[in-house]
C-alpha cells in the first residue's frame, strides 16, 4: 500500500484504528476523521504529515462534504475511501426513543451516504477508485433486540449494492465487509442500550441487555482489518468480504432459509401475473 492514500471515517477504534496503524505502517498516507483528535494524538507523533486529520461527527451533513472535498483538495488523489464511523443500538423497538432511532439512522445509514456522495465526484474526475463500507452480518441475518441496528446496516447494503452498478462505468468500485464479532470494543465501549420496559423481560429481545458484560467475541480485529486492506488490491472488486467463520454460519443460514420462503411462492407469485420491468437482468446484476 505503499504510495496509496485511504479516507477512513472513525479511526479512534475499532477497525478503522487497526486499518490506520496497519497502513501508516506500510508506507501509506490515511485522511482520518475523529471527534476528539487527542484520541490519536500517539498515531500524529510518530507518523506526522502521512496522517492528516479532521474533526467530523458524520451526522453533521454539511460538514461531511466540506470534509471530504478538503481531503481531496489537499491530498489530491485518494484511492479508497472507508466508510468505518458508526455504532450499535440495542433493545427491542418498543423501547428505543425516537432520538436514538434517528441518531441510529443519521450515524450508520445517512452519513455513510453522504460521504460516499461526497467522494463521488471525486473519484469520478480522478478515473476511478475504490470505496469500502463497513457493515456487518447483520446486514444480511438479524437476531431480535436490534431492530434499528439492522435497519441501518440493510439500508446501507441495499444503497451500496445499487450504487456499485451505478459507478463502475467511471472505474469506482464498491466493498462492502461483513464482520462476525471480533474484539475491538464495539460491544463493551461502544454499544447503546434502550431503557429496558418489564414487558421484555425474559424474551428474545432482552438478551441484548447483557451486551456489554458478554465474553469478548473471537474474532481477530487486527488480521480482519489486513483482509479488509488487501481487498482493495482485488480486481474486480469482491461485492461483499465476509470475516469470520461465525459471520458465515449467521449468512449462510439466513440466506438458505430467505431462498427456500422465496422458492416456496414461485406458483403462487405467477398467479398475480407480472409485467415488463423496467431494468434488465443484467442490471439487477
Amino acid at each position: 500500500m505503499t504510495g496509496q492514500t485511504w479516507l477512513i471515517t472513525g479511526v479512534s477504534s475499532g477497525f478503522g484504528r487497526r486499518m490506520t496503524e496497519r497502513l501508516l505502517a506500510d508506507g501509506a498516507r490515511v485522511a482520518g476523521t475523529v471527534r476528539d483528535p487527542d484520541s490519536v494524538a500517539d498515531l500524529r507523533s510518530a507518523y506526522g504529515d502521512r496522517l492528516w486529520l479532521a474533526e467530523l461527527d458524520v451526522t453533521d451533513l454539511p460538514r461531511v462534504r466540506r470534509v471530504v472535498d478538503r481531503a481531496f483538495e489537499e491530498l489530491g488523489r485518494i484511492d479508497v475511501v472507508v466508510n468505518n464511523a458508526g455504532y450499535g443500538l440495542f433493545g427491542a423497538a418498543e423501547e428505543l426513543t425516537d432520538e436514538q432511532v434517528r441518531h441510529q439512522i443519521d450515524t450508520n445509514l445517512t452519513g455513510s451516504i453522504q460521504v460516499a456522495r461526497a467522494a463521488l465526484p471525486h473519484l469520478r474526475e480522478q478515473g476511478g477508485g475504490r470505496i469500502i463500507q463497513i457493515s456487518t452480518y447483520g446486514g444480511q441475518a438479524t437476531h431480535p433486540g436490534a431492530t434499528l441496528y439492522h435497519a441501518s446496516k440493510w439500508g446501507i447494503e441495499g444503497f451500496m449494492e445499487s450504487l456499485a452498478k451505478e459507478v463502475a462505468t467511471f472505474g469506482v468500485e464498491v466493498t462492502i465487509v461483513e464482520p462476525g464479532g471480533a474484539r475491538t470494543g464495539f460491544r463493551s465501549g461502544g454499544a447503546r442500550l434502550a431503557e429496558p420496559l418489564a414487558a421484555y423481560d425474559g424474551t428474545p429481545a432482552a438478551m441484548v441487555r447483557g451486551i456489554r458484560t458478554a465474553p469478548p467475541s473471537a474474532g481477530d480485529p487486527a488480521k480482519m482489518a489486513a483482509a479488509i486492506i488487501a481487498s482493495a488490491g482485488r480486481t474486480p472488486a469482491p461485492r461483499r468480504l465476509v470475516l469470520g467463520s461465525d459471520a458465515y454460519r449467521f449468512m449462510h443460514d439466513a440466506l438458505t432459509e430467505r431462498l427456500a420462503e422465496l422458492e416456496a411462492q414461485k406458483e403462487s407469485a405467477a398467479t398475480t401475473g407480472g409485467c415488463t420491468a423496467a431494468w434488465t437482468r443484467s442490471d439487477r446484476g
